[in-house]
């Protein structure tokens, strides 16, 4: 049976750390505006939004264990950046231990650090909402805000571009 929001909420409260939470409630937050926005399930959205950093500071072992035990291959690509790891890890929490059932959900917190091919609509408005929620402050980011209002799309490519541009520097 699925976790109801007030237990996932709780369970968030008692095992992440406070500055975590509030990223994740806001996260939450944004969420929901643009899937109401783009006409898509807010609960869909609240539901992937509070998992999707469930496991962002759990030890890597316990991460890779999580994952290996549920027959996912670990790449080449997840071992140089195994930070990213914590959306499948997290989406694997979501299911077994919180009960959610739902690819749609799950999928959209397992991509969002990363992206994919076709992204669908949820799995775009999370990833775009983890990177524009209110906590975040850096610049251009009320640029973006207003463009994830405009056109999904563009928002989700100019944050691609500018996650990149963080990691790699200026080219």
């Amino acid at each position: 049976m699925m976790w109801s929001e007030e237990r996932i909420k709780a369970y968030l409260m008692d095992n992440i750390n406070e500055k975590r939470v509030k990223h994740i409630l806001g996260v939450v937050e944004m969420s929901e505006k643009l899937a109401e926005f783009y006409g898509e399930s807010p609960f869909k959205a609240r539901m992937a939004a509070y998992i999707h950093d469930v496991a962002k500071y759990m030890p890597y072992d316990d991460i890779k264990r999580i994952i290996k035990e549920k027959g996912y291959k670990l790449t080449s690509e997840d071992l140089i950046m195994p930070e990213l790891l914590h959306g499948l890890a997290g989406a694997i929490i979501g299911k077994d231990m919180m009960g959610i059932e739902d690819e749609s959900i799950l999928n959209a917190a397992r991509y969002h650090t990363t992206g994919r091919v076709n992204m669908t609509m949820l799995e775009k408005i999370v990833f775009l909402a983890d990177y524009i929620e209110p906590g975040r402050n850096f610049p251009g980011v009320e640029e973006l805000r207003e463009m994830a209002f405009l056109n999904l799309d563009k928002g989700v490519l100019l944050a691609f571009g500018g996650i990149a541009t963080r990691v790699f520097g200026k080219q």
